[in-house]
């Protein structure tokens, strides 16, 4: 069925139009309309009752409950989704100060290493100046022991060979008897003075 509208200008458009429209549908059923036989009859009661059916089955509070759960689902998820982001955001942000704590922890303990080699290198320079006094002062004093001990010797051994030398020496000018008193009495007496 084909339904054309003119406009005449004359205002009698919906008057032509009426009159077309019942021409048509004359002209195309020989007569009255009947219904029974127009396709889109059928189609439009076929419609209604699957409509009519839907509801009477509650499918439009199903679906409807479907779409509800369904748009609840996807809020839950959502909010999921964006906990799991804060979470993810709260965790780098506590790994980057820790990250931070590290550097910073780091560096002060580099800062105490150079610290302490310091201190140590001073106590090696002190510990090494005070042995080296130690054994400088030892050394002094050894030599200082040693030089006295061959002094002691050389007065020793020259305190013997001057009394043989005297004992030799009044021997050749005086008896026996009296070069073994004088001789006794000059040893004694530079025994005396060399101790």
């Amino acid at each position: 069925m084909l339904i054309i509208l003119q406009d005449h200008g004359d205002g009698h458009g919906e008057t032509d139009l009426t009159e077309e429209l019942a021409e048509a549908t004359s002209d195309d059923h020989g007569g009255a309309y009947n219904p029974l036989e127009d396709a889109g009859f059928w189609v439009g009661l076929a419609f209604v009752i699957v409509i009519a059916f839907a509801v009477s089955r509650g499918v439009f509070k199903q679906l409807a409950g479907m779409l509800d759960k369904r748009a609840q689902n996807i809020a839950d998820e959502l909010d999921k989704a964006r906990r799991l982001r804060e979470e993810a955001q709260e965790l780098l942000a506590r790994y980057q100060r820790r990250q931070q704590d590290a550097e910073t922890e780091a560096e002060d303990i580099i800062e105490q290493a150079k610290r302490d080699a310091k201190r140590l290198e001073q106590d090696a320079r002190e510990k090494l100046t005070e042995q080296l006094e130690r054994r400088t002062k030892a050394a002094e004093a050894k030599i200082a022991r040693a030089e006295e001990q061959a002094l002691a010797e050389v007065r020793g051994k020259t305190a013997e060979l001057a009394a043989a030398a005297a004992e030799e020496i009044i021997r050749d000018r005086m008896d026996a008897s009296a070069q073994n008193a004088l001789v006794d009495r000059a040893i004694g007496e530079v025994r005396g003075k060399l101790n």
